[in-house]
């Protein structure tokens, strides 16, 4: 890299260490300042840091590879995650976590089931959860910023012992970054984390219009029609995904075969699926719902996941699609010919367009925006992870009665335990995609079932939660142990056969297995106390099967009113869908110069915003207080 480059980079490093560490001092006044910011954190600083967490630099990686071989429908691979369950949180779910005033996701389900022995059972799970989660995640950024920083930096880092090969440069490089980023995340809790990641994101949005600028500016309309098929452009999609390309670039059609993603009928049918119910689900334990309970109060929480929407998507996508332009041009033939074309060839497209195709100057905030998403995600969970440990686990089993003093000290500890329990994951990991499917697919497949019913039923217990949660975790996890040992199964048995399903076709099972343990969990053990569900139901107020409790209230509170806006939630949530797919395909349309689809996105998301503005933001401002 050029001189500027790395002046660049390393002036980014040292004022994120800097900002981190001066702001840490608000942090050492207990675990609600720590890991909630002490509820005082504006609702639009607590938006950015949302959705700078969001913007991490392996999910980058991973869609620039997706959209450069799937063209503009791969904006449909995102429901895996889902990313709609961030428009169901801005609907309604954000309201109604608030409304809980507590510190964790977990803590939060003793209000739902009390604080018996199913209560204590199911809040255990969940933390467990939310641990194994972070864990992942930090193996998933490992994994994808070793290999990102691998192609960029010139150095070579590995560490030898004469002939031991000791850590790869991958590892090497993944180390520092990870150390760096846990010094300031440690120190200063969520003040640290969101002062950082709001400076972050401002890198992150300057980065991606540079690139698109260059893009623009670089590329012409006749190179891109001439590589580019109509294919590549077009959302709508049959039964079968069969490959467009052709020329010199006919081999990508293989890579799209092999993928897994064949049969995209049933695979968009598996997301759908999955996306509503995880969707209803709520968000999972972890950072986005820790900035959800850090708002000041109930109007913020939805004013703050609204906002998350709305600044994410087109930034985010000016970079990936001005990547992808180049990588078109500059990097698809090359690809192409490749004798070894396979898929992780498209997780270093993103280092390479960067390395090889990016002018001096550009290049270095580019890089310093990638680097400042990973750490900003990275902090995001090395932040929310510890906070289930010590809240939930330490402070209510072992240590009830401690200091203040005591507690934060025991959150540093468990940051570096979950950070290096993460690490030693991500060394076995095999890929970015890998862990991407296993976390999305198989893990929170296994979370969905009983998330989903603790909203809308009122006889799911405690023990029907503790058990669907160990359901689904037990079979994710032997699906994860299966996928990575596939390569040394006998082909003829019938592990091999189940091994080699694509991971996102095993939710229904995952989700069903999850489901069967809830219902049997439920129906095997005494309802929830009449006064828990009293509780949480006037204080939460969800739509649902709720009548029973609804009942009890009445005699007492006879002025208690039903919630009756689910067809309302429903079709806030199908417009908001429609608003953020928007976002996504707008950016994308405008750097592929096709500007009659970016009028029509354009149009879609101008009318979507002002339904929302009278059907969703109007009603908050009036009622959610």
């Amino acid at each position: 890299m050029n001189s500027i480059d790395v002046a660049i980079i390393v002036l980014y490093v040292i004022i994120t260490l800097a900002v981190g560490v001066w702001v840490s001092r608000k942090a050492s006044k207990g675990l609600d300042s720590y890991f909630l910011g002490g509820n005082s954190i504006k609702w639009y600083y607590l938006g950015l840091s949302n959705g700078s967490g969001m913007f991490d630099v392996s999910g980058t990686a991973w869609m620039v590879g997706i959209l450069f071989l799937y063209g503009v429908k791969s904006f449909m691979f995102m429901w895996m995650w889902p990313i709609w369950n961030q428009i169901f949180v801005m609907v309604f779910l954000a309201v109604w976590i608030r409304r809980s005033n507590i510190m964790t996701g977990s803590e939060w389900i003793l209000t739902r089931f009390g604080d018996d022995r199913a209560g204590r059972a199911s809040h255990l799970i969940v933390a467990i959860f939310a641990i194994v989660a972070s864990i992942g995640f930090i193996a998933y950024f490992f994994e994808g910023v070793g290999k990102f920083m691998t192609i960029i930096m010139p150095w070579n880092a590995a560490l030898e012992i004469g002939d031991t090969l000791l850590l790869t440069s991958a590892q090497s490089y993944a180390l520092i970054i990870i150390l760096l980023t846990t010094i300031y995340t440690v120190k200063g809790g969520m003040f640290s984390v969101v002062a950082t990641e709001v400076l972050q994101y401002g890198i992150m949005v300057l980065a991606g219009i540079l690139i698109a600028i260059y893009a623009f500016m670089t590329i012409s309309d006749s190179q891109l029609d001439a590589i580019i098929p109509n294919e590549w452009k077009s959302i709508f999609f049959g039964s079968e995904l069969n490959g467009f390309w052709n020329g010199k670039l006919e081999s990508f059609n293989m890579l799209i075969d092999t993928q897994g993603y064949k049969m995209f009928g049933a695979f968009i049918g598996m997301t759908l699926l999955k996306g509503f119910f995880a969707s209803i689900a709520g968000p999972t334990p972890s950072y986005d719902m820790q900035r959800i309970l850090s708002t000041r109060n109930v109007k913020d929480a939805a004013y703050m996941s609204g906002f998350t929407n709305l600044i994410l998507f087109i930034p985010r996508y000016l970079l990936i699609a001005g990547v992808v332009v180049l990588a078109l041009v500059y990097v698809a033939p090359s690809l192409a010919a490749s004798s070894t074309l396979s898929g992780n060839d498209l997780e270093i497209i993103l280092p390479q367009v960067i390395n090889n195709h990016v002018p001096v100057g550009i290049k270095g905030l580019l890089l310093a925006g990638l680097l400042a998403a990973f750490m900003s995600t990275f902090s995001a969970f090395v932040n929310a992870g510890p906070a289930y440990i010590v809240n939930d686990i330490y402070k209510k089993y072992f240590k009830p009665t401690a200091t203040d003093t005591h507690y934060v000290k025991a959150s540093h500890i468990a940051s570096f335990v979950v950070v290096v329990l993460g690490v030693i994951m991500g060394f076995f990991a095999d890929s970015i995609n890998s862990i991407t499917l296993w976390i999305t697919s198989a893990l929170y497949g296994g979370y969905v079932a009983a998330n989903f019913l603790k909203w809308i039923w009122w006889r799911f217990n405690g023990w029907g939660y503790f058990w669907g949660m160990l359901a689904g975790l037990l079979i994710a996890t032997l699906q994860f142990l299966l996928d990575q040992n596939k390569s040394n199964i006998t082909p003829d048995m019938w592990l091999y056969d189940l091994a080699h399903i694509p991971v996102i076709y095993l939710f229904p099972v995952i989700f069903g297995v999850s489901l069967l343990g809830a219902f049997l969990g439920t129906w095997l053990t005494p309802a929830t106390s009449m006064e828990t569900l009293k509780s949480f139901y006037k204080n939460v107020r969800p739509w649902g099967w709720w009548k029973p409790v609804l009942n009890s209230l009445r005699i007492d509170e006879p002025e208690i009113r039903s919630n009756t806006n689910f067809l309302k939630d429903m079709f806030n949530c199908a417009i908001g869908i429609v608003w953020q797919s928007s976002m996504i395909l707008l950016p994308i349309y405008f750097m592929v110069r096709d500007y009659p689809k970016s009028g029509i996105a354009l149009a879609v998301f101008a009318i979507t915003s002002l339904i929302l503005k009278f059907t969703w933001l109007d009603s908050i401002r009036k009622n959610a207080i």
